[in-house]
């Protein structure tokens, strides 16, 4: 038994004594101690680094060097933000009807107030503003031409869906001989039935202001559905038409606000 406890110390001193062991145990180096000198530490954090595998050294430099640049990329690659554009466009696609809606009340409502500021300045009359007048307009925009546009353009492109030539000189032919002229007729009625004008006074009206107000629109709506359904998406079709008819319906309100038929003489 003594024999054997002999054998097994001097095996363990001689392993002890093995070179491969002695590497092994110093492999990895003892961090280094706390200097109060930043230089100084940074060259002995270096130093102490420099004793790494070339491996871990290496993968250490690349996490240093590349995380910084992978995090502005980062950043880069978010989507810029431009405020009131970016909620509109989103408005318009998680509420269509309703961003549609009130669009097309603001600008009927802008129109009808540029137009009463231009017969104010031309005649000189100096009267103030019809606000019944204003409210009839933005109404108007607001629960026909708003909802019907959006509805309006969307089975177009269903029954046109390319963008070629020939698919938007058949949508503006459509405009030009269905949609136009009713909705035009239906401005007409809706706001002379407004003003208290009986069923006589408004045919007398749709027959003296509807040809006239078509063979206008003709000459300006063309060029502008043209571009509106050759370029514009269709989610935004209504908004490009809606800033079209602006100066449109500077010129509607206008005609909507002559007199009745028989006071002048017609």
């Amino acid at each position: 038994m003594a024999a054997a406890a002999t054998f097994l110390l001097r095996h363990r001193q001689s392993l002890l004594r093995s070179p491969k062991l002695a590497r092994s145990s110093h492999s990895l180096p003892d961090p280094p101690k706390k200097i109060s000198s930043p230089l100084a530490h940074q060259l002995q954090q270096s130093k102490w680094l420099a004793r790494f595998p070339h491996s871990i050294s290496r993968k250490c430099k690349d996490f240093e060097f590349s995380s910084p640049s992978a995090i502005s990329s980062n950043r880069s690659s978010s989507p810029p933000r431009f405020g009131f554009v970016s909620w509109y466009l989103g408005m318009v696609k998680t509420r269509p009807v309703a961003t549609k809606t009130v669009t097309a009340a603001l600008i009927y409502t802008a129109a009808d107030l540029s137009s009463q500021t231009i017969v104010s300045i031309v005649g000189g009359s100096g009267e103030g503003y019809d606000l019944a007048r204003t409210l009839r307009m933005a109404g108007y925009g607001m629960l026909i031409v708003g909802p019907s546009l959006h509805f309006w353009f969307n089975f177009v492109s269903r029954v046109f869906p390319k963008r070629d030539l020939l698919s938007t000189f058949a949508k503006m032919a459509l405009g030009q001989t269905v949609y136009g002229p009713t909705v035009t007729a239906l401005f007409f009625s809706v706001n002379a039935a407004l003003q208290g004008e009986s069923g006589s006074e408004i045919v007398a009206r749709l027959k003296r202001d509807m040809v006239p107000t078509l063979l206008r629109g003709v000459m300006y709506w063309p060029i502008c559905d043209f571009i509106t359904f050759k370029f514009v998406p269709v989610h935004l079709q209504p908004l490009v038409t809606n800033s079209f008819s602006y100066l449109w319906t500077i010129y509607l309100t206008y005609r909507a606000g002559l007199e009745k038929v028989d006071e002048v003489g017609v």
